[in-house]
């Protein structure tokens, strides 16, 4: 995991402070002038029940972090990376199909459904309400040939910086991986 800036960052900090999610490294906070980036590869819970239980309590322990933060002043936030979660029917091609597989779960999804009611934006759904924006296809079908996709990488934004959102963007076109670049842009 990286992330790149062009002024260098006045803090960079490398996982939870928690020892069994921070041995996979999926998390790194750098702060900024004006705002602190949270760039996150959320666990996947597909390949046994135990690694479920482990993103759930990944999630858990993220917002905990989040909001034990926020009590001390950290207001502006950016959270982005791969969430491992689809959040509605529309982020992705085959909802019906996948409500009973990790990534489209009700648990994951009532957790997307409590970190933006805790005053975070789903950014690309500021400026896109329709269907058929992914950001991961699998390789194996050629899923992407047919965009039959999911929409699980996001940038989030906290509340005060709403003023400053002037867009955010998927780049399917850009080959290289499963998954394809989002951002936004702030000014």
């Amino acid at each position: 995991m990286a992330t790149f800036s062009r002024e260098a960052p006045g803090e960079v900090q490398r996982g939870l402070g928690i020892e069994r999610f921070d041995r996979e490294g999926r998390v790194l906070r750098t702060v900024h002038r004006d705002f602190v980036l949270y760039n996150v590869y959320f666990p996947n819970g597909k390949s046994r029940p135990e690694r479920l239980a482990y993103k759930m309590d990944f999630y858990e322990n993220f917002l905990d972090k989040i909001k034990e933060r926020r009590s001390k002043g950290e207001r502006r936030v950016v959270v982005c990376g791969d969430v491992n979660t689809a959040h509605r029917e529309i982020d992705l091609a085959r909802p019906k199909e996948n409500r009973a597989i990790s990534g489209f779960l009700p648990e994951e999804r009532a957790w997307m459904d409590r970190f933006l009611a805790d005053g975070f934006i789903d950014t690309f759904r500021e400026f896109e309400t329709g269907p058929d924006h992914y950001s991961w296809w699998d390789t194996q079908s050629r899923a992407r040939d047919r965009n039959v996709g999911w929409r699980i990488d996001y940038f989030f934004i906290s509340e005060p910086l709403r003023p400053r959102l002037k867009g955010a963007f998927l780049m399917p076109a850009v080959m290289g991986s499963d998954h394809c670049p989002a951002g936004i842009l702030l000014a």
